[in-house]
């Protein structure tokens, strides 16, 4: 589970950075940098990223407003 925490963390980064890159004046070089240091992060662990995005699907939620337990929820119910 370690991996899943680890990703939902990277992944709810990933969508505070985009959110804050679409903010009028919101684009900054750090920001833009720091998003494909994630993507690079991310790609080192698709099944938990797979796990963490259907969990996202299956509840009907943003990734942000996932915990570690909704998706462990939903992995004993899928397994």
């Amino acid at each position: 589970m370690d991996h899943i925490s680890q990703t939902l963390r990277l992944l709810q980064r990933h969508a505070e950075l985009e959110r804050a890159m679409r903010r009028p004046g919101g684009i900054r070089i750090t920001d833009e940098r720091e998003l494909l240091a994630l993507k690079a992060q991310l790609d080192k662990f698709p099944t938990a990223v797979r796990a963490v995005l259907d969990t996202a699907h299956t509840l009907r939620r943003p990734v942000d407003a996932l915990s570690v337990e909704d998706i462990e929820k939903v992995e004993e119910g899928v397994h």
